[in-house]
């Protein structure tokens, strides 16, 4: 069998956006990433600052160390899903991850999760999958790694885990 999918959100496990800006979690560093004039030009900037970014170096080894197909971050690939509001309550995300996984094993990391992600993945989805959230304030930590490498290694057999990682 092949080894089951990671989807990777960037902004939140990545990237914690949502820490308080002279708050930055340990072991990431800050990267300015500058926006397109023209982008910038169409919101009526003149002049539009860099976008900051917090990325901690050690996490590209330690997702390659993970026994997962990596899937949907910036430089990999990833799964086509239009940003679709739902009225059911589960996440645009959602559906398409589970067409993309086509009865594979995955896991999903990401900031958004909830319970109607996890009911829609339990009815549509028959493979082992875990749904892990993540804190955005904080990104990825080893307790997070910790968590993905633990579900890899139960591997068939493993159970639907909850929206926040449990």
């Amino acid at each position: 069998m092949s080894r089951p999918l990671l989807f990777l959100d960037v902004d939140g496990p990545l990237n914690p956006y949502a820490a308080k800006p002279e708050r930055r979690p340990a072991g990431y560093a800050t990267l300015r990433v500058p926006q397109e004039v023209s982008e910038a030009a169409e919101l009526g900037f003149r002049h539009r600052r860099p976008l900051r970014l917090w990325l901690n170096p050690c996490h590209g080894p330690a997702l390659m160390a993970l026994p997962y197909e990596l899937c949907w971050a910036t430089e990999l690939p990833f799964v086509d899903a239009l940003l679709n509001e739902r009225p059911d309550g589960v996440h645009w995300k959602t559906e398409p991850l589970v067409a993309y996984a086509n009865g594979r094993p995955f896991a999903w990391v990401d900031d958004e999760q909830s319970d109607a992600d996890q009911a829609h993945v339990a009815a549509h989805h028959t493979a082992p999958v875990l749904l892990h959230r993540v804190n955005p304030r904080i990104g990825l930590q080893d307790d997070d790694f910790t968590a993905l490498a633990a579900f890899a290694a139960v591997g068939p057999s493993a159970s639907l885990g909850s929206p926040n990682g449990a």
